[in-house]
């Protein structure tokens, strides 16, 4: 019987991410996904880089890791993450003064310039000047999601890392240790491990609790269109400055027993936006939804109706290109920050979730969290280990 030092379940940006340090570190590690191509928050992911976004000392040297991280990422991973810099538009709706929207931001590292309604239109010209009062613009990076999840996952075999594709039934107990997780069983197989990491993201409410474990991440279900490469430009990355996403989070975890009951707790919200990878295709998006099943049917026909709706308004041109209708689990914590760390009472089985900006905070903090589990001390690691009660 084979024991890993390291199981990672999921194998989206977190796992792959956490999955290559931990090899890279020295550990044997085993990741496990369900599919080859997973539908999660990474494979409908916009790809922004927010390194801007900083709101204290830990977000900002983070952000400043983050950059200095995807600098030399590809030739490290030895791939192409399709890593550049863009400029990214926060579209003011025309009922909110521009003063009021760009205050909003003046506690970041970096403030977003104020544009007027023509400038904003010459950087972007797909944008309708009748639709927004102003924006606010910043130098924004990016990446492609797949690539930069694919780039991880080669890097990691290529250290000695394995990588199985099946289902995860639940945290099992093996062994005689107390409390203490020492596999991982699943609809092929049970595999064996000294410590587990659960990178699920908007499934790790779920299967934690399947086996008793409560912990505080939520999820909403996120609803995108993908279209196919299109000859159209858009230049920018386009997003409102006031994201309803962020009030719909605050609001639907004030009351932790409601995720405990079906139902909706708030109700459903859309930032219109969109961002054009370097193939030439989009991602138009995006409806949230707070349904405590993950397993939620939504009805795809209104949801692409109010999607194309919104966005024709902001975006007039991309509101009815061809494109397909996508829906994934979006992981987030109650203070914005992600859950990383033992889960309290199980000494062996650890979480690395809840990112709220998973390009700008996993690659540093997959390193940091690596280093810090070989032994390694970590001031930023010890202060993002207590788990929200």
């Amino acid at each position: 019987m084979k024991v890993y030092d390291w199981i990672v379940v999921g194998a989206g940006i977190t796992g792959a991410a956490l999955a290559y340090e931990l090899a890279k570190t020295g550990f044997s590690v085993l990741l496990l996904e369900q599919d080859k191509t997973p539908q999660n928050a990474t494979r409908y992911s916009y790809g922004g880089i927010a390194y801007w976004s900083g709101t204290t000392p830990v977000t900002q040297q983070l952000c400043q890791e983050a950059i200095a991280r995807y600098q030399i990422l590809a030739p490290e991973l030895d791939a192409d993450i399709q890593f550049r810099e863009l400029d990214l538009l926060l579209t003011i709706a025309n009922d909110t003064e521009p003063k009021v929207a760009a205050a909003s931001y003046s506690h970041l590292s970096t403030p977003p310039q104020l544009l007027s309604v023509q400038e904003a239109c010459e950087l972007e010209p797909l944008l309708n000047k009748n639709a927004i009062s102003g924006t606010l613009t910043v130098k924004h990076g990016h990446v492609h999601p797949q690539k930069l999840r694919q780039a991880y996952i080669q890097a990691f075999l290529r250290l000695g890392g394995e990588i199985q594709f099946t289902k995860v039934l639940e945290p099992t107990y093996i062994f005689v240790a107390d409390k203490s997780f020492r596999g991982v069983k699943t609809t092929t197989d049970t595999f064996h491990s000294a410590d587990i990491a659960i990178c699920t993201g908007g499934m790790s409410r779920k299967l934690l609790k399947s086996v008793g474990i409560s912990v505080k991440i939520y999820f909403s279900h996120a609803e995108i269109i993908e279209t196919p490469s299109v000859d159209l430009r858009l230049r920018t990355l386009v997003t409102p400055a006031i994201l309803q996403r962020l009030q719909l989070e605050i609001a639907s975890t004030q009351n932790d027993q409601l995720w405990d009951q079906p139902g909706e707790i708030v109700p459903p919200i859309l930032d219109a936006g969109a961002v054009q990878f370097l193939d030439g295709s989009l991602r138009l998006g995006q409806i949230s939804r707070i349904l405590t099943d993950p397993h939620e049917q939504i009805n795809s026909e209104e949801s692409e109706k109010w999607l194309r709706t919104s966005i024709t308004h902001i975006l007039p041109a991309l509101g009815n290109l061809p494109g397909t209708w996508h829906h994934c689990l979006v992981a987030f914590s109650k203070d914005k920050l992600p859950l990383i760390g033992t889960i309290p009472e199980f000494e062996h089985i650890h979480i690395f979730s809840g990112f709220s900006s998973p390009f700008v905070f996993v690659p540093p903090l997959a390193q940091r969290f690596a280093k810090f589990l070989s032994g390694q001390e970590d001031k930023i690691i010890d202060q993002l280990l207590t788990l929200p009660a």
